[in-house]
């Protein structure tokens, strides 16, 4: 990036899906103050709800979590401008996080209204060729409504080349994968892990020591802590509540600190992020902040900066962690962005 600091992009939704946005926005980040100055919108695209960046190429993907899915990918200027690298099909509805695997070679996304995985060679560019595979999971859960069927909800690619973990919240369960490098076709390992019924699955996050890994529930409202042996396989340790507020709460994003010593949670209904420490078996609340919106969709890392995306109120908040306590305070007025749904530093 350029030395007036590092640029950031936004995801969000669009008219498509009920949202405001145009597309994917970009702001300037501070890196003395953690600032965000915005930038406007850089690519107009349809619902580009989850991001993620190239490991070694400035490119950015994007889902458009549409009836018919795509994928689409973009070559990141000098001042975070995005030019268009091309687009995919991605054999389901509604994709809603994607993934680039640790060696570049692959894309792999999640279709939420599918209840399926797809996979796509990327080229010497980074733009996606075909797409290579689309493995169909079956199951459901006992809530009617929102486990009627599967509803993979997210894609974790292991860093040190164990299995690629998909999310599922409709099957309740957490589904383990080897992706063949040369032909980009997936096979599953088994038996896959089974939550308890009603948990909904939505995320997790891998700890930095490769044996922890926390799984967080939409429907239940609780983090799993999760063990996870030398060959990839989960075992549950136990469950706690995601926050400690009264009221309806549905978690979001899951993730560890950049230390590894305390664990975040961001809780809609109640409009909160929470610390978890997590130097014992199960992970321990010790603090909960308000976000300054009723519904935080996700947020990132940079640093001691947290950047949050509340979707209802229509803004991204920057935060400063203390190191010791993990404690996020706000840092500064939110910045304003129609229905932002991903942040990505």
């Amino acid at each position: 990036m350029t030395d007036q600091g590092d640029v950031v992009h936004i995801g969000g939704y669009t008219r498509e899906s009920d949202g405001t946005g145009d597309g994917i926005v970009a702001a300037r980040r501070d890196p003395e103050t953690g600032a965000l100055t915005p930038l406007g919108t850089v690519a107009v695209t349809a619902s580009p709800s989850f991001l993620v960046r190239h490991p070694t190429l400035p490119v950015l993907y994007a889902v458009n979590e549409l009836p018919e899915g795509q994928v689409s990918a973009w070559r990141i200027g000098p001042d975070g401008d995005l030019t268009p690298l091309g687009t995919g099909d991605t054999g389901g509805a509604e994709p809603c996080h994607l993934a680039v695997t640790p060696d570049g070679r692959h894309l792999v996304a999640a279709n939420y209204g599918g209840g399926s995985v797809a996979v796509f060679p990327l080229d010497g560019a980074g733009a996606p060729a075909g797409r290579s595979d689309l493995v169909v999971h079956s199951g459901h859960g006992p809530d009617p409504e929102r486990q009627e069927k599967a509803h993979a909800h997210m894609v974790s690619p292991d860093p040190d080349g164990g299995p690629l973990y998909v999310v599922d919240l409709g099957a309740d369960a957490v589904y383990g994968y080897d992706l063949d490098a040369v032909t980009g076709r997936l096979t599953p390992r088994t038996p896959e892990m089974r939550t308890q019924p009603g948990t909904g699955p939505r995320h997790l996050a891998r700890h930095p020591d490769g044996r922890r890994v926390y799984l967080v529930g939409e429907l239940d409202g609780a983090v799993t802590a999760l063990a996870r042996d030398a060959e990839g396989a989960l075992r549950q340790q136990g469950r706690v509540p995601a926050s400690g507020r009264t009221g309806h709460v549905q978690p979001s994003e899951i993730a560890v600190g950049p230390q590894g010593r305390f664990l975040y949670v961001a809780n809609r209904g109640v409009g909160t992020l929470a610390v978890f420490a997590i130097d014992g078996e199960l992970p321990e609340l010790v603090a909960e902040v308000d976000t300054g919106g009723e519904w935080p969709r996700h947020f990132a890392w940079s640093g001691r900066d947290l950047y949050l995306a509340d979707q209802r109120a229509d803004m991204v908040r920057a935060f400063r962690v203390d190191p010791a306590t993990g404690v996020p305070e706000p840092a500064g007025e939110p910045v304003p962005v129609p229905s932002p749904s991903c942040v990505l530093l």
